[in-house]
């Protein structure tokens, strides 16, 4: 049975924000998948209320679309404390830090949430668009690491 890679991570121990890449894995035809851990919050000290995190997950699925080629997905973890992103290909953290960098920014100048209606989303009554900036603002003062110690 595999691992699975984040209980591996000592969350006692890290230090967020920070960008981490959490594995590579080469498919069965030569393509590769790269997937980065993005810690908005201390594990178990603090965690995103979920209309926040619910509309940040919105936001930046949109925004970092316009940053990197070949996402997958962007998923919130469910301990609330950031978000997984998936993205085909061998990617380095840097690449991923300065896209995310960009598109918090836009965040902070957005007017309204895509996606936020009942046809789109399956919980679109819960997403604030004010707590996500609040995050997104807080992070980019704290500034995302690279290092996660």
């Amino acid at each position: 049975m595999d691992k699975v890679e984040s209980f591996e991570l000592d969350h006692r121990n890290v230090k967020a924000p920070y960008i981490r890449k959490c594995c590579v894995l080469d498919g069965e035809k030569g393509d590769m998948v790269c997937k980065f851990d993005i810690r908005f919050l201390q594990p178990n000290k603090e965690a995103f209320g979920t209309a926040a995190m619910h509309g940040l997950e919105h936001l930046l699925a949109h925004e970092l679309r316009n940053e990197l080629d070949g996402i997958i997905d962007l998923s919130p973890m469910g301990c609330r404390t950031g978000f997984y992103l998936s993205l085909w290909g061998n990617r380095e953290p840097s690449e991923i830090k300065e896209a995310l960098e960009k598109s918090l920014k836009v965040v902070l100048q957005a007017k309204e949430i895509p996606a936020a209606n009942e046809i789109q989303c399956g919980n679109y009554k819960d997403l604030s668009l004010f707590g996500a900036k609040e995050y997104a603002k807080e992070v980019l003062e704290r500034g995302f690491s690279l290092d996660i110690y």
